[in-house]
């Protein structure tokens, strides 16, 4: 009786790393060892990224909002603070998008609410 030499075990193994790597540069893409390295590390930085994308958005958001209402005389945290106190409820995604899409529209949102931002 013949040894089992996992070939086609082995094969189909690979095949699927190798498929995960396309588009890799070099040997990155056909020897398996650094393909495996280097697929790994791929799907390591994927996760991590979906998590940051986030924090980096928000970031975004947050910039758009304090650009907007310094035009408006008024600073971002006193707005937040405001709306909170107006109990209106928009988070910082649509803020920003009010904000680049519809200036006029977050002019008269900071108006509606100037009063209730805190003095200093």
């Amino acid at each position: 009786m013949p040894r089992a030499k996992r070939g086609t075990k082995r094969r189909r193994r690979h095949n699927k790393i190798l498929k995960r790597a396309e588009g890799f540069a070099f040997g990155r893409k056909n020897k398996i060892r650094r393909t495996a390295e280097a697929v790994d590390r791929a799907g390591i930085y994927a996760y991590r990224d979906r998590r940051v994308r986030k924090r980096d958005f928000r970031q975004l958001w947050i910039a758009r909002i304090a650009a907007a209402a310094n035009t408006n005389d008024i600073s971002y945290s006193r707005l937040i603070s405001a709306l909170g106190k107006a109990k209106i409820m928009l988070d910082r995604k649509i803020l920003a998008d009010i904000a680049i899409v519809d200036p006029s529209a977050f002019t008269a949102l900071v108006n509606e609410v100037r009063q209730l931002a805190p003095a200093h």
